[in-house]
């Protein structure tokens, strides 16, 4: 199988950038949300449509980002 459908996008959940990449693999849509910097990855999901996984994907990242405490330098 090959992926299909290949798209990325850039967006801010609970203050922190995050990189969203989606994708089709045969009838099943995935997406990945990875911090920018340093590229941690925050959620993996998969759904039967693009926005079902990536719906999935931007709440797991932002029950994360939300417990991820700030410092001041």
């Amino acid at each position: 199988m090959k992926v299909e459908e290949h798209q990325e996008r850039r967006l801010e959940i609970a203050g922190w950038p995050v990189h969203l990449t989606s994708y089709r693999i045969g009838e099943t849509y995935h997406c990945t949300a990875d911090n920018v910097s340093p590229g941690a990855n925050l959620a993996r999901t998969s759904g039967a449509t693009r926005e079902e996984a990536e719906n999935k994907a931007i709440e797991r990242a932002g029950e994360r980002l939300k417990q991820t405490h700030r410092h001041a330098v």
